[in-house]
């Protein structure tokens, strides 16, 4: 008896009849999840696409890398240290790290800066007093040691000009700059006697002493003061010396 025909499946199951091949994950998977997987990697092809793009751009478009030969080419790049700056005589040299290092003082801005001072120049004027001078004179009519004024002395005005510079509303400078006598002063004057005090009577000459009474000598009279000799009548008679009446006394 012949065994029945059917399709060949390979070992192990041996020759004969085969069960039929299971299907792939794709085909057992639902709708969505067929979506889903499709929707992926459409993203992902696309994502692929872009970066792959982006390189190629870049290496066009950069500038090659120059060519390294020698030692220099095969040694790593080491980072450059900057060598400590040496010290100088107004600040010795202090190991400090970056932290501590302090930072540069900003300048000032101009709205920061202190404001410019306020600069004034003006013109003031002043009067001042010139002291009068005196000046003395000799006068024989007044008695020996008598002062009499006779010019009244006055002070003058002079008017003097400055320049005043102001800062801040502080005076920092004052410079005269005109100087003018707008008032004479007047001299004083000064007379001052130089007559001697005399015993003798002014009503005769030469010298009858003043006295109570005068007579002449020699003569009957008892004095007390008595004058020798003619003298001459150049006031009032007032001793009786001119008993004749001719201008002269004990002729």
């Amino acid at each position: 008896m012949q065994p029945p025909t059917g399709p060949a499946y390979p070992p192990p199951y041996g020759p004969g009849p085969q069960p039929p091949a299971a299907p792939n994950w794709f085909r057992r998977a639902s709708p969505g999840r067929r979506l889903a997987v499709i929707l992926g990697s459409v993203a992902l092809s696309v994502l692929l696409l872009c970066c792959a793009g982006t390189a190629i751009v870049s290496a066009l478009g950069g500038e090659p890398e120059p060519k390294r030969t020698g030692t220099a080419a095969e040694e790593a790049q080491r980072p450059i240290v900057a060598a400590p700056a040496e010290p100088t005589q107004e600040a010795p040299a202090q190991a400090q790290s970056p932290e501590a290092a302090p930072s540069a003082t900003p300048a000032p801005t101009p709205s920061s800066a202190a404001p410019s001072p306020v600069v004034r120049v003006t013109t003031v004027t002043e009067r001042a007093a010139i002291r009068h001078g005196q000046r003395t004179v000799k006068d024989a009519s007044l008695a020996e040691g008598k002062r009499v004024v006779r010019t009244k002395g006055v002070d003058g005005v002079r008017t003097l000009t400055y320049q005043v510079t102001t800062t801040d509303g502080v005076q920092t400078g004052k410079k005269l700059v005109k100087s003018t006598v707008t008032k004479q002063p007047v001299t004083e004057v000064v007379a001052v006697g130089t007559k001697k005090k005399s015993n003798c009577d002014p009503n005769y000459s030469p010298c009858v002493p003043i006295a109570s009474d005068v007579d002449c000598l020699p003569g009957s009279g008892n004095g007390p003061a008595y004058v020798r000799g003619t003298v001459k009548v150049i006031g009032t008679d007032i001793y009786d010396l001119d008993r004749d009446n001719d201008g002269y006394g004990c002729d």
